[in-house]
């Protein structure tokens, strides 16, 4: 990123490194499935497999990358019950809770404009297709 790039949005002046590491934290939170275990946990704590059976579509290998990822950002809590068989417990923490608010109203806009963003592709298909 180019030195003062940020001003354009009236961002404070970034230094590179911290434009590094404001992409790191962007890229974590903006991640498909990061967004979706941050929406289910919001409501409460969850257990693995249950948060695996809510999420549509992820492998129980991206999911656990996920959960350690949001772990070591410090974005949720993962608490293991001495019990047999073992439970395993994920919840957000103050700063993941703190992320929520963004993070639902981002899914919730997606869920609501989902259909004009169908159109919007069916209409850029159509005119890439005109010029092929």
């Amino acid at each position: 990123m180019k030195p003062g790039a940020m001003n354009v949005t009236k961002t404070p002046h970034l230094e590179s490194a911290d434009c590094q590491r404001v992409s790191q934290v962007l890229a974590r939170v903006g991640e498909k499935w990061s967004v979706l275990i941050i929406m289910f946990l919001a409501e409460k704590p969850r257990r693995f497999t249950e948060t695996k059976r809510a999420i549509n579509g992820i492998s129980q290998r991206m999911l656990t990358l996920c959960l350690r990822g949001l772990e070591r950002d410090g974005l949720i809590k993962r608490t293991v019950y001495a019990v047999m068989p073992p439970r395993v417990e994920y919840e957000l923490t103050s700063l993941g809770r703190s992320l929520t608010e963004p993070v639902i109203a981002l899914g919730t806009w997606a869920h609501s404009h989902i259909a004009d963003i169908d159109v919007a592709r069916a209409d850029f298909d159509a005119r890439e297709s005109e010029w092929s």
